[in-house]
């Protein structure tokens, strides 16, 4: 057995991460080996994010949540009004997931992976009465219209800024100039400000029903979809059949409204008690969709041991690994040998600067640096979590590990051998753990980084 994990550690250390991209190619549906059994369709701003959360506590609960139960068999999609480039800026900001779909620019674009290789059917659907010269030169025509930036005009959306007492009327009279020039539009006005002109054929309700038809012809539709949102533009997502919705507590005047003409005393939408991530997390327990408690919400992780799948176990140990860092775990003495009946006694870690130790001295490490982060802005999280099982009872784990600390996030491309225990079937045991710096971020000669 020895020589098969020497044998396994080299083979995987000479394959290019690329090699791994299981959920980050457009093939990444393969993964499901069939229909997804949960979708997640969330808008971003104030819904999955919460802007009025510093410390991202909800995000980060509902990202343990996702990772630990739900990545390998279920599909994360990103409904969003933000172009790629500002979609871009908000990932750098906050600690989001990796989508395995992203519909962008109030459903006027679906990608699909981290690559974010376009939907080229979804392009040509839009194309249908669709012309942008038409509508620069007619919205031109209206001084309340004010243009957003450059980075918000989209191929089949043109936005503007709109103050909201004179929504209703140039709404109204643009349409019918456009319509009289032979165009098909659909006319979004959202969060009290901003007006959208797509083609009738857009939105974020079309967009989805384009990708779940899609979805359905390949034998993946999911058994579950659930909606997310708290503005105007996320409305028409309610009204995709058959889909389960939760407007979150914090949900604008515009969309509450749309729920008191529309679905109030609709048993499949409700409207939470919740913030934004919390209150995703809130909907999958009210629609019993699968797990709802995510991990960052029990108490003391490496006492309650007992796991469901390497995913788990590897979402556990980060949560604990973050709160020893912030020195918010009691009586840790008792944790250091525990840990070293975690990670296995021959084996090996390598960090992402190259430096190969073994695992136990790095145990001894980590013993050291106890509380090193108290009283400061320091969140660890995974994403993008894959599984392989190499032999009976052996997992090969793939998933990207980041670290915030104050206003600098680091992240690792992170590949992981773990074994079930025979004797305690619900516990791993680490064989080996490598890092490598993702995208050259955080210095290559850091050797802070300890696990």
């Amino acid at each position: 057995m020895r020589r098969f994990w020497c044998l396994l550690v080299k083979i995987l250390t000479r394959l290019s991460f690329g090699d791994f991209q299981w959920c980050k190619r457009k093939e990444l549906m393969d993964r499901l080996n069939g229909s997804a059994n949960l979708m997640i369709v969330s808008d971003l701003d104030f819904t999955m994010v919460d802007h009025d959360d510093p410390e991202n506590l909800a995000l980060l609960r509902f990202n343990a949540l996702w990772e630990a139960y739900y990545r390998h068999n279920s599909l994360l999609v990103f409904s969003t009004g933000r172009s790629p480039t500002i979609y871009g800026e908000l990932r750098k900001q906050k600690p989001l997931l990796t989508p395995d779909i992203t519909i962008m620019s109030v459903g006027t674009e679906i990608t699909y992976g981290e690559s974010m290789v376009p939907d080229d059917g979804w392009k040509q659907y839009l194309d249908h009465k669709w012309n942008r010269d038409i509508v620069m030169e007619e919205t031109a025509k209206f001084p309340e219209l004010t243009l957003q930036s450059e980075t918000e005009q989209r191929p089949h959306k043109v936005s503007f800024y709109l103050e909201k007492g004179k929504a209703p009327n140039v709404t109204q009279t643009l349409s019918k100039r456009l319509e009289n020039r032979g165009l098909d539009v659909k006319i979004i006005y959202s969060n009290g400000i901003a007006l959208d002109v797509l083609p009738q054929a857009a939105g974020k309700g079309q967009a989805l029903a384009f990708l779940l038809e899609k979805l359905k012809a390949d034998e993946q539709g999911p058994i579950n979809t659930l909606v997310c949102g708290d503005s105007g533009n996320d409305a028409e997502l309610f009204t995709v059949p058959e889909v389960n919705g939760v407007l979150v507590s914090n949900a604008q005047e515009e969309l509450l409204q749309w729920y008191a003409e529309n679905a109030r005393g609709n048993p499949r939408i409700i409207h939470a008690t919740e913030r934004c991530a919390a209150a995703i997390v809130q909907a999958i327990g009210n629609f019993s969709l699968g797990p709802n408690v995510s991990p960052r919400d029990i108490g003391d992780l490496m006492s309650n041991r007992k796991v469901h799948s390497p995913s788990h176990e590897v979402v556990m140990f980060y949560i604990f690994y973050e709160r020893w860092r912030r020195g918010e775990v009691e009586n840790p003495e008792q944790y250091i040998q525990k840990l070293k009946s975690v990670f296995h006694s021959t084996g090996n870690f390598v960090h992402p600067s190259g430096i190969d130790q073994p695992m136990h001295q790095t145990i001894d490490t980590l013993a050291k640096a106890f509380g090193d982060k108290t009283g400061k802005d320091f969140r660890v999280w995974v994403d993008c979590i894959s599984l392989a099982e190499v032999s009976l009872g052996s997992w090969l784990v793939k998933f990207d590990k980041w670290e915030l600390s104050g206003n600098e996030s680091r992240g690792c491309s992170t590949k992981a051998l773990m074994n079930a225990k025979v004797d305690v079937p619900d516990e791993y045991t680490w064989m080996h753990l490598h890092h490598t710096w993702l995208d050259d971020v955080g210095g290559q000669d850091d050797v802070s980084w300890l696990l």
